[in-house]
């Protein structure tokens, strides 16, 4: 039997005095763990005779007649637990609950700490896209706006010499906001002369990332122990390791996402907690619901806008986040609506919170990505900053001067992503990306692989010697996570499971948009952006393999339990074994290779 969805079950029927409903036999449905589509995920159904009545009474039909029902609950009570579910309105009951629910998170959070963190100045060498991506951000923080640099500047800003930044604006592909991440961390980290300040902000907000996979885990499956496994396996994944260890904008885009991703979790409690008190209100009153009540306004909803709004003035790629995510909001109010029994939920959903939605969304979205601008509207120096003055009459006319100019600047900036075809060795197309197919080798070292002799035996002990970064992630956490993306579809669409439809939302926004520019020159490192997505994926599929501890046997769950603690030592393990390769471990050239399991990972 499918897990039960009060989301997806029909409205409760209204009384209707005059016209009294024929009486029923209570039919058996499966229950839930949680009462609900909040509670954790059930594999199987009710017990034998139990039955779920209307009123949401559970009862046993072979109990003693003698023995009295409890009494109903309270409308408001009764609405809470079908919109929430009763482990999700248990999950901080005590002290205690709320204590361990950070703890833990705390715990594999210190643990990615120290993987992003270990020695994060080595190499001291901008490695790959730093050699744009700091330079920028140090000439943001120095100028306010993207200048060029002398011919080859590298040597000399490694050695700590910005003497090369010269004023003529340079032309830049990217929004700001990332290359200001980038630079605040330079300025609070030491300046340009530290590697380790180069990469500082992108280490922090990566590991405050698992912090947030793990809270956010723990809230979408109404349990501590899934939360944590979230966090742990983002804490120890291979990208999401190297990308918190250099200095890009993906890994600032993945914050941003994430971040927006867990106020529009808060947002949909705190939303259902309001309206199921609006509604009980007008029930208890003996009124029809119409189109339900107002909810007023949603302060972690414009959270969310915001922070997608920096996410998209990071990477143009977060506005897929905003559609879907924006979507995902509205489709979350609906079904709310139609759960307390709100007879027009779809039109209500639309007209009532979609708008709104909508309007909130993408306006503070837009605002915040124009206003992210800031610094170049207020350098008169910077790329294309005086183009409509330059080129009167030509451009969107209607816009001031300002906004024209920056509207020019955009159009180049797509014509040049949509055009980039230039090859490159460790481009790849992004059906393989689920699977690690083609990693992005951002580090190899020729002086390091040519050592010989003494000087290679005491590098590495070896008689040659290798030193690599390679944004690959732990092979067994991605390759179970294919195969549980697989059963998420299977799941939402059989049993339309609100969890699945959350756990493959960043996948949506940040996967499959790749597929429309596969025309174009792409990495596999792109895909940091729904990493945390595919181990919260892999996550609710661990919990459907455990299930519902009201539901199985101890001795059947046990085992459950004890085969998914067996995948996570196993991939804890697997990536102990991979970390040198991806921290630029100097290691012998048969340690290095022993890590190649794919051709295609050379």
């Amino acid at each position: 039997m499918p897990p039960t969805r009060d989301d997806d079950a029909a409205p409760p029927e209204q009384p209707d005095d005059a016209h009294p409903a024929p009486t029923e036999p209570a039919r058996p449905v499966p229950v839930g763990l949680g009462d609900g589509p909040d509670g954790a995920p059930a594999t199987g159904s009710a017990p034998t005779g139990v039955v779920l009545t209307k009123g949401a009474v559970l009862t046993d039909d072979r109990q003693d007649p003698d023995v009295a029902e409890e009494p109903p609950l309270p409308t408001r009570e009764r609405l809470l637990r079908t919109l929430l579910g009763a482990d999700r309105l248990a999950l901080d009951t005590t002290p205690r609950d709320r204590l361990v629910g950070w703890l833990w998170p705390l715990a594999v959070t210190v643990l990615a700490g120290v993987a992003r963190f270990w020695n994060l100045g080595h190499p001291h060498h901008l490695v790959f896209d730093e050699t744009y991506y700091v330079k920028d951000a140090w000439s943001l923080v120095t100028l306010g706006y993207e200048a060029q640099w002398s011919a080859e500047p590298n040597p000399a800003f490694e050695a700590g010499d910005t003497s090369g930044l010269g004023t003529v604006a340079s032309y830049v592909v990217h929004p700001p906001v990332g290359k200001w991440v980038i630079g605040l961390g330079m300025q609070l980290g030491g300046g340009p002369d530290s590697a380790f300040a180069w990469r500082l902000a992108v280490a922090v907000l990566g590991t405050l990332s698992v912090l947030m996979v793990a809270r956010i885990g723990r809230r979408l499956f109404a349990s501590t122990a899934l939360g944590t496994v979230a966090g742990l396996l983002l804490a120890v994944d291979g990208e999401a390791i190297v990308m918190s260890r250099i200095s890009l904008l993906d890994p600032v885009l993945t914050f941003f996402v994430v971040a927006a991703f867990g106020a529009l979790l808060l947002d949909r409690e705190q939303a259902r907690r309001r309206l199921a008190e609006r509604a009980a209100l007008v029930l208890d009153a003996g009124d029809d619901l119409g189109w339900g009540p107002r909810l007023g306004w949603r302060w972690w909803r414009v959270a969310a806008a915001v922070l997608l709004g920096l996410a998209i003035g990071t990477k143009w790629s977060g506005l897929y986040f905003l559609a879907v995510f924006g979507l995902m909001t509205v489709a979350w109010d609906a079904t709310a609506r139609r759960s307390v029994g709100v007879r027009h939920w779809a039109r209500a959903g639309v007209l009532r919170d979609g708008v709104l939605a909508g309007v909130v969304m993408v306006g503070l979205a837009a605002v915040t990505y124009v206003a992210s601008w800031g610094s170049w509207f207020a350098s008169s120096d910077a790329y294309h900053r005086q183009w409509a003055e330059q080129n009167p009459g030509q451009g969107v006319t209607w816009l001031p001067p300002a906004l024209r100019s920056l509207w020019q600047y955009h159009q180049d900036m797509w014509t040049f992503h949509n055009g980039l075809t230039t090859p490159h060795t460790y481009s790849a197309h992004p059906l393989g990306w689920i699977v690690q197919w083609r990693p992005t080798s951002f580090w190899y070292p020729t002086e390091v692989s040519e050592l010989s002799g003494d000087a290679a035996r005491q590098a590495c002990g070896a008689d040659r010697c290798s030193e690599a970064i390679t944004a690959l992630g732990n092979p067994v956490l991605w390759w179970c996570a294919a195969a549980a993306v697989i059963v998420a579809v299977v799941w939402l669409l059989r049993f339309r499971d609100w969890r699945a439809g959350a756990v493959l939302s960043g996948l949506v926004a940040g996967w499959l948009p790749w597929f429309l520019y596969a025309h174009r020159t792409i990495f596999t490192f792109y895909s940091i952006a729904f990493v945390p997505w595919v181990v919260l994926t892999l996550t609710y599929v661990l919990g459907l393999v455990i299930g519902p501890k009201d539901e199985l046997e101890w001795r059947q769950r046990r085992w459950a339990v004890r085969a998914v603690g067996v995948l996570v030592v196993l991939i804890v393990a697997v990536s102990a074994f991979f970390y040198p390769i991806w921290a630029a471990w100097t290691v012998p050239y048969g340690f290095w290779h022993s890590h190649m399991w794919l051709t295609s990972w050379i």
